[in-house]
């Protein structure tokens, strides 16, 4: 059996899960701004003694590997590189799109074929970090930064009907939600539990990361703001 620790520290949520050979155990999460420096490493405590498992039982970390906040990246591959060090187990690294589209997908009663799945991270301003899925969670359109307004993605709602969805969903209301194949999702939060799939299929297939190597996908640079007086 396949123990397997799952960290998402991407957006404001703070999550933890455990499962076991891909089938969901237990996770602790809390959505709060920055509170995963102090939070991570507690909740990864707590999540282990409450399940009776210990950190040698563990056969690899995933984590979320990107794109989201620089912060809460680094805060979360940093702790998920650590543990990997530590207990000598791989690293496991899944697309934050990817798990995003994956746990809302799984949530859906019906999917057809006409339905398209785009994944919002709020960026800055009218910025988001996103992406387009099928519902085989297959890439439509690849990773990117998105400065939206009223003729974004005009071509793909024109033909689909498009779930958009995650933190940065709610800010594209007013000029996305107008189109009558928009759906605009208000009740979306980021899970450790959504990496579960992915991350099995990964353990499985041996498709690990470079430890020593392996970075976050921050998709852009990061810009440090000036500090209020």
């Amino acid at each position: 059996m396949a123990l397997i620790l799952h960290i998402e520290t991407a957006t404001s949520t703070c999550s933890v899960a455990l499962a076991e050979s891909g089938v969901f155990m237990d996770k602790i999460e809390r959505t709060e701004a920055n509170i995963h420096a102090a939070s991570l490493t507690v909740f990864i405590d707590e999540l282990l003694k409450r399940n009776q498992k210990s950190f040698k039982e563990l056969k690899a970390v995933a984590v979320s590997m990107g794109p989201g906040s620089y912060t809460g990246l680094r805060i979360g591959v940093s702790t998920a590189k650590g543990l990997c060090f530590a207990l000598d187990i791989p690293l496991i690294a899944i697309n934050t799109l990817t798990a995003m589209a994956n746990g809302f997908i799984k949530k859906c009663y019906s999917v057809n074929g006409n339905t398209i799945f785009c994944p919002m991270i709020d960026a800055r301003r009218m910025e988001v970090y996103t992406a387009f899925y099928n519902k085989d969670v297959e890439f439509l359109k690849v990773t990117e930064a998105v400065i939206v307004d009223e003729n974004s993605f005009k071509a793909i709602l024109d033909t689909y009907i498009v779930y958009f969805f995650g933190d940065g969903a709610p800010k594209c209301d007013e000029v996305l939600g107008k189109h009558i194949n928009a759906r605009i999702m208000d009740d979306f939060s980021n899970s450790a539990e959504d990496l579960i799939e992915p991350a099995y299929e990964k353990f499985k297939e041996g498709a690990f990361e470079d430890i020593a190597y392996f970075e976050p996908y921050y998709l852009k640079d990061y810009v440090a703001g000036k500090k209020k007086a």
